[in-house]
C-alpha cells in the first residue's frame, strides 16, 4: 500500500512539471481528453490513510507497479494522466473505453478504487470568460 502511495504522487509531480513547462494548464489538457472519440475520463478516488507522507522511493514503486499494469492492458484503452495526492488520498485521472478498465486496472494493481466517476465537463477561471 506505502508503495502504491509513493509511485501516485511522483507520477503526480512529473507530471505538473512538464505541463508548467509546456505552458499548457491542467484543464487544457483534460478538456482535449474528453474530446477523445471512444474513451471517457474518469476520476478515481483511492482512500489510503497516510498518503501525503509517503516517500519519493514509495511513490515511485507505486508508479512503477500503475505502468506494468497499464502496459499489459494497452494504452489505446486506458491510460493515467495525472494523480493528485493529499492527506489520506490520492484522486486520479484516466482516460479510458469505460470504467470497468479502470476498476479492472485498480484490481490488477492491488489499489483501492473506492468512487469512479467520469468526467463530463471542465471548468476553470476561464470557463468566466464566454466571449
Amino acid at each position: 500500500m506505502k508503495i502504491l502511495k509513493s509511485v501516485l504522487i511522483l507520477a503526480m509531480a512529473i507530471v505538473n512539471f512538464n505541463v508548467m513547462s509546456q505552458e499548457t494548464s491542467v484543464p487544457n489538457l483534460l478538456r482535449d481528453q474528453l474530446n477523445v472519440t471512444d474513451n471517457h475520463v474518469y476520476v478515481i478516488e483511492r482512500e489510503l490513510p497516510g498518503a501525503g507522507n509517503l516517500s519519493p522511493e514509495e511513490l515511485e514503486a507505486i508508479s512503477q507497479t500503475s505502468c506494468g499494469v497499464l502496459e499489459k492492458m494497452g494504452e489505446d484503452n486506458i491510460k493515467w494522466l495525472h494523480s493528485y495526492v493529499t492527506g489520506d488520498k490520492i484522486y486520479c485521472v484516466y482516460r479510458a473505453k469505460n470504467e470497468e478498465l479502470v476498476k479492472e486496472h485498480a484490481a490488477k494493481g492491488g489499489f483501492p478504487a473506492n468512487s469512479v466517476a467520469e468526467v463530463k465537463s471542465i471548468i476553470d477561471p476561464s470557463t468566466a470568460n464566454l466571449n
